[in-house]
Order: C-alpha cells, then sequence, then structure tokens
C-alpha cells in the first residue's frame, strides 16, 4: 500500500498543479505536488470534514489541525474563522511547505504551521482538533491521533474526525467512545462518517 506521504522527506518527481477551490463561500488557490495525498484537488472526505465542522460550541481558544497535508481543511476553516488561530502541523515537510505557501497566497495569517509525528511537536490545550488521518499509514497512528487528543483538549474541547466506514470508522467510533465516554456521527455522506467526541471533565 502507497503512504510515501506519510514520511518526513517524500522522494518523488516534482510536478507541481495549481488549482481553485470553493468551498463555504470562499474561493482559494492551492499549489500541490506529487508526494502530498489528494494532489488534484480537495479529497471528497476533506470536504465533507470542512461542511461539517462547526465551531460555534466550543471554548475560546486556538483549533488544531493534525495531519494537515497541503492545508485545505486547515486554510479553510482559518479563513471562515478569522477571530481563531489554527495550528497546522504535519510529518511531511513537502507538504508543510505547501501547506506555508498557500496560507500566504491567500492572505491567511492566523494560522501557525510547523511540523509534528502526531503530536510529538504540539504544545498546549486546544478548543477543538481537526483531522482526516492518514489511514494508509497504519491504524496504529490513526488511533496515536485519537487517543492523544484529550490531553490536548480543553475542557469542553471536541475532536472531529473523518474516516470511511470501509476504512475504520466504526472502529475509531468504538475508541473515541472509550477515550472520550462520548460520540456521535455528525455526518454520513457516501461512505464517509464525521466522528465528534467532546472532552466532558
Amino acid at each position: 500500500m502507497n503512504n510515501f506521504y506519510y514520511t518526513e522527506n517524500p522522494d518523488v518527481q516534482h510536478d507541481e498543479k495549481h488549482w481553485e477551490y470553493t468551498l463555504l463561500n470562499y474561493t482559494l488557490s492551492f499549489v500541490s505536488d506529487n508526494g502530498v495525498f489528494s494532489k488534484s484537488t480537495i479529497d471528497y472526505g476533506s470536504r465533507v470534514l470542512i461542511n461539517a465542522v462547526d465551531l460555534k460550541n466550543i471554548p475560546a481558544g486556538n483549533v488544531l489541525d493534525l495531519g494537515c497535508g497541503y492545508g485545505p481543511i486547515g486554510l479553510f476553516l482559518a479563513k471562515n474563522n478569522p477571530d481563531r488561530n489554527f495550528t497546522m502541523v504535519d510529518v511531511n515537510n513537502l507538504a508543510l511547505s505547501l501547506a506555508k505557501r498557500n496560507a500566504e497566497q491567500n492572505q491567511i495569517e492566523n494560522v501557525s504551521i510547523f511540523a509534528s509525528n502526531v503530536y510529538e511537536n504540539v504544545e498546549g490545550k486546544f478548543a477543538a482538533i481537526i483531522t482526516n488521518p492518514p489511514v494508509r499509514a497504519g491504524k496504529e497512528v490513526v488511533d496515536a491521533m485519537i487517543t492523544g487528543s484529550y490531553d490536548h483538549l480543553e475542557k469542553d474541547g471536541t475532536l472531529t474526525v473523518v474516516l470511511q466506514k470501509k476504512q475504520g470508522a466504526p472502529s475509531a467510533k468504538k475508541l473515541m467512545k472509550k477515550i472520550f465516554g462520548n460520540v456521535e456521527i455528525v455526518t454520513r455522506d457516501k461512505g464517509y462518517y464525521i466522528l465528534l467526541s467532546r472532552k466532558v471533565d
């Protein structure tokens, strides 16, 4: 299974692509490249996630986009929520350099983008953690993203995850219920599940 994008420095032949996408009433322009996930357009799961995220009922504070890739989730949400700061992390340095370029060319300044393998370099607590986890990197990585989220959330903070049913949504749902004591399916769309847990104590 090809998981080359879940690596620090993908060894790829560069082939930059430039395109635009409209979500949440904003049109953003993106540059992407070989060696990142879904380089030609925003993947369906990320689109469902972006449209499903509601940051109204969470505490004040920053939002973490965990495994941000070249940036579509964090950048659309940052554009749509200018009053919040967004931390965007990924293990893939090529994806991070693209995310920084994409933030700059769309003039999105309420973001901080840096390298972290899951929560390794992430400090502090967040009002929300949002992730489209790298399923191809394996269940261990996805589970670590879910399990580690609890200690990185403020009280009443939320974890929102998108997964396909066939790629582990049911087992992620069980794990989230075990860690948080609660989980809800916010949206189901073409086999994609948006799962949400809240840190209640």
